[in-house]
């Protein structure tokens, strides 16, 4: 029996990730106790895992990463500052150093096309539906940092590479200094997106746009999503754990104040 009709075991290893694979077309539904997901340390270190076990996978010929309830992710962060990041050990810190960096860069390594389809807000790493390929955004869906700055943390994590990326320097920087709200429809104009749907489309949108690259010959599909992310790679390889290292100072030092 083929891979394409027997899940492999990744599949079912990941407590808050849904994996169902239909003609290559892998979606992966992220979520906590089947509801929108609730981002932690335990949800980091668990999707760094995640996007290596899909790059390795050759049977995925698209990727679709989608949410779960009203959410893409969240919660809005209000109590998560430095006072509680600062309590880490340096070996926590490092532990931080390294699989930010993997997140990312797991991400970035499935040599296939990944399209989002963002069902609602992402107040929390956005830049992991952002980062994708094709963005499908519901009428529901905002793109926020709500974890940094605004609640004093150094946005080190990726954020300060990709949001400037894709918003241009000056507009990425007032994002991130602000912890300011893009809501769907002005998503769209500046770029952020490619469409905006009805929430109950959003998925079905999704999967429409996955079949149409999933019939491209799979080395023209794969060596487009490398030609397409080579920069991306580049950015965070240079600058990445630098703001990793940045953001973890920042928070030892209130920790210490």
């Amino acid at each position: 029996m083929s891979t394409q009709t027997r899940s492999p075991a990744y599949f079912t290893a990941f407590s808050r990730a849904r994996l169902r694979r239909q003609d290559g077309i892998l979606e992966v539904t992220l979520h906590t106790d089947g509801g929108s997901l609730q981002w932690m340390t335990a949800v980091h270190r668990e999707y760094e895992q995640l996007f290596r076990e899909i790059a390795q996978d050759r049977d995925n010929r698209v990727v679709i990463l989608t949410g779960c309830g009203t959410d893409f992710s969240g919660p809005e962060a209000n109590s998560v500052g430095s006072n509680h990041i600062g309590s880490r050990t340096p070996d926590e810190w490092d532990r931080f150093r390294s699989g930010g960096k993997d997140l990312l860069m797991n991400l970035l390594d499935v040599e296939v096309p990944v399209v989002a389809a963002v069902n609602g807000p992402a107040r929390r790493h956005a830049e992991i539906p952002l980062l994708s390929d094709i963005v499908i955004a519901s009428e529901t869906a905002l793109f926020q940092d709500s974890a940094h700055f605004a609640n004093d943390v150094v946005p080190g994590d990726g954020m300060h590479v990709v949001m400037p990326l894709l918003l241009g320097f000056n507009r990425g920087r007032h994002f991130l200094y602000t912890g300011r709200e893009i809501h769907a429809d002005e998503a769209l104009a500046l770029g952020l997106v490619a469409e905006v749907v009805p929430p109950e489309a959003v998925l079905d949108r999704a999967w429409e746009v996955a079949r149409e690259l999933a019939a491209r010959r799979d080395v023209v599909r794969r060596h487009t999503r490398l030609a397409l992310t080579q920069l991306l790679k580049l950015q965070l390889l240079q600058v990445l754990e630098y703001g990793l290292n940045l953001e973890a100072l920042a928070a030892i030092h209130a920790d210490k104040d």
